[in-house]
């Protein structure tokens, strides 16, 4: 993560979730948070709705020009990312692993205006489907010059990764070296054919 603001979120959501997989959306308070609030969102988890937003700050609203309480989250990215991030949200909830991606953004009138984001998802624990709920944030990662003066159209996802107590717990794989024998300044490797 480089931006602050999803330092500070992810910290905060990975004290609150304790040796839980996630926090449960009563474990969220926002006078904990708010300093990054303005970059917070909450997506209901309802892929038949698009993910709609729950909450939205008012930074994040800023970049888009409007008030974004209850529009679709996935209609917010190109159609080439739309399927990715449906993908991405139903990992985070399914498998209760945070995201941090890169994204762009250009203005929806001058696509030579271009703006990097990153974006975090994570996972919010429910007791039933139509309470689940994704705690995110998007920040600009440099304020360009035209930042308030113009909104941000359609995204790009760019490369992502994943984070939380699920990656945690995986322990990666461990490299070997081969045992080989030096001969005439080359390492040698048995195998191969056998005549």
């Amino acid at each position: 993560m480089k931006h602050p603001s999803n330092r500070e979120l992810f910290a905060y959501w990975n004290k609150q979730r304790n040796d839980r997989l996630a926090p449960e959306r009563g474990d969220i308070d926002p006078a904990a948070i708010r300093q990054v609030l303005g970059d917070t969102f909450v997506l209901a988890a309802n892929s038949v709705a698009n993910h709609p937003f729950r909450l939205a700050g008012t930074r994040l609203c800023a970049l888009f020009g409007r008030e974004l309480k209850t529009e679709s989250f996935v209609k917010l990215w190109d159609k080439s990312s739309q399927t990715a991030m449906r993908e991405l949200i139903a990992v985070v909830m399914e498998e209760k692993v945070g995201v941090v991606a890169s994204v762009t953004g250009a203005t929806a009138s001058d696509a030579v205006l271009s703006i990097n984001l990153e974006l975090m998802l994570l996972p919010l624990a429910h007791e039933s489907r139509a309470e689940a709920r994704v705690l995110g944030a998007m920040a600009p990662m440099t304020a360009p010059y035209w930042l308030s003066a113009k909104s941000i159209g359609p995204l790009t996802l760019g490369m992502f990764r994943h984070v939380g107590p699920a990656v945690e717990q995986v322990a990666p794989p461990r490299i070997v070296a081969a045992a080989g024998r030096i001969r005439h300044g080359l390492t040698v490797y048995e195998g191969g054919r056998p005549d």
